[in-house]
């Protein structure tokens, strides 16, 4: 058979499960202009809890903030290329983003793998999901967001910083 690597252009690839190749960790990208909205909200939401706490409980701190320089450093996700066979027998290889049982798939599993093209046309496709045909298992890989990187916690100073200065500046305008 040919064994030359092909990047299925199609919504969806029937095949079965060739190689699972080893998984290498890929770097997200973070938009700066959303971090600094988000931490100069909480910022001023970490303020007004700080002088909340300082008055019920003199002598607690929390825990250090994180800090810009540590959330633009994006969260890593596994990426695992698959290699299957489709029916006209080319190997096609696509990319796993995110994590999946272990034994979710094994060679020569008939699969059926919906696929979205990447912004870097060079790379392979992306799996947005598979339909193990062999298990009758549906699988989606998760892999981590902005917002789970930048955490509840933070998004909830946010939201309070914002609803601060939302306040602040209603009170403003209505007193002029």
């Amino acid at each position: 058979m040919n064994d030359t690597v092909f990047y299925h252009s199609g919504p969806t690839v029937t095949g079965r499960v060739e190689r699972l190749m080893p998984g290498y960790a890929r770097e997200m990208k973070v938009g700066q202009p959303v971090l600094v909205v988000i931490l100069t909200a909480a910022t001023v939401g970490r303020l007004i809890g700080r002088a909340i706490l300082s008055i019920l409980q003199a002598g607690t701190r929390g825990g250090a903030p994180r800090r810009f320089k540590d959330l633009r450093k994006a969260p890593e996700f596994l990426v695992t290329p698959l290699r299957l066979r489709d029916a006209a027998g080319r190997l096609c290889e696509v990319e796993i983003h995110g994590h999946l049982p272990q034994s979710a798939l094994e060679p020569s599993d008939h699969i059926q793998v919906t696929v979205a093209r990447q912004k870097d046309r060079t790379m392979p496709p992306k799996v947005d999901r598979i339909v193990n045909i062999t298990t009758g298992q549906l699988l989606r890989p998760r892999i981590p967001t902005l917002w789970s990187h930048i955490g509840p916690a933070l998004l909830l100073q946010a939201v309070l910083g914002l609803t601060l200065v939302g306040a602040i500046a209603t009170a403003y305008t209505a007193s002029r």
